[in-house]
């Protein structure tokens, strides 16, 4: 079943125009890998499917809904979870503030999140300022979930991440998707690891899908062409 579909999609940021076509779909629990160079419209594609932009032209659809008029916490209440790009955890609250004040029913809770995390349960009580930079980035993956999504998107969650932290996001991405079935769109560089856990891809060229296939197709000259590695 389609959880999400987006058809010719084009944004703006005022008078610049940012998405000029974007078509993606992704299945229940399917793991989509969203990539392209930097500047070619990934994050602004995330924040269009959240409900932080809105889109000029096109369909956003999300479990058989028209998200076009829906604000950004109606969209969390629908079922979308986002691990925003730098984080941006609640700097002045707690491990346990950031996760509960996000909370909603469902099967993820604290003690879920914290055994796919466990520094998260070491640090229950210090104030997130304190956290490095991974733990603050495992606590917005931990907040996230917490909401019970539907679908998670995740841009650039191990961006600027030392190499150890980033194979520990990794890992709890993997067991996120092997033993629950959380559909996932995941906005990152690196193909190895993209390749551990996506399903399929769709490659953005300025501001437009250009390639949708399987992950395992992202090589050689598709890689070459549009990716520039």
């Amino acid at each position: 079943m389609t959880l999400l579909h987006l058809e010719r999609v084009e944004a703006s940021y005022g008078a610049a125009q940012a998405l000029f076509g974007v078509d993606l779909s992704v299945e229940e629990g399917e793991v989509l890998a969203l990539m392209g160079r930097n500047g070619m419209g990934k994050s602004t594609t995330i924040r269009v499917i959240c409900r932080l932009m809105k889109h000029s032209r096109g369909t956003v659809h999300f479990a058989g809904r028209d998200l076009a008029q829906l604000s950004p916490h109606a969209a969390a209440r629908a079922g979308l979870g986002l691990v925003p790009e730098g984080r941006r955890v609640f700097a002045p609250l707690t491990v346990r503030e950031n996760l509960i004040a996000a909370a909603r029913p469902g099967p993820w809770d604290f003690a879920k999140v914290t055994r796919l995390f466990p520094r998260l349960a070491e640090r229950e009580g210090q104030v997130a300022r304190h956290l490095s930079g991974g733990e603050q980035q495992m606590l917005a993956i931990g907040r996230a979930l917490m909401t019970n999504p539907r679908l998670m998107l995740l841009d650039e969650a191990t961006e600027g991440l030392a190499p150890v932290v980033r194979q520990e996001i990794w890992d709890a991405l993997d067991a996120v998707r092997r033993e629950t079935g959380l559909a996932l769109i995941v906005v990152d560089k690196s193909l190895a690891e993209l390749g551990r856990i996506a399903d399929c891809a769709t490659i953005l060229e300025r501001g437009r899908s250009v390639w949708t296939g399987p992950m395992s197709g992202v090589a050689g000259e598709v890689a070459n062409t549009y990716l520039g590695v």
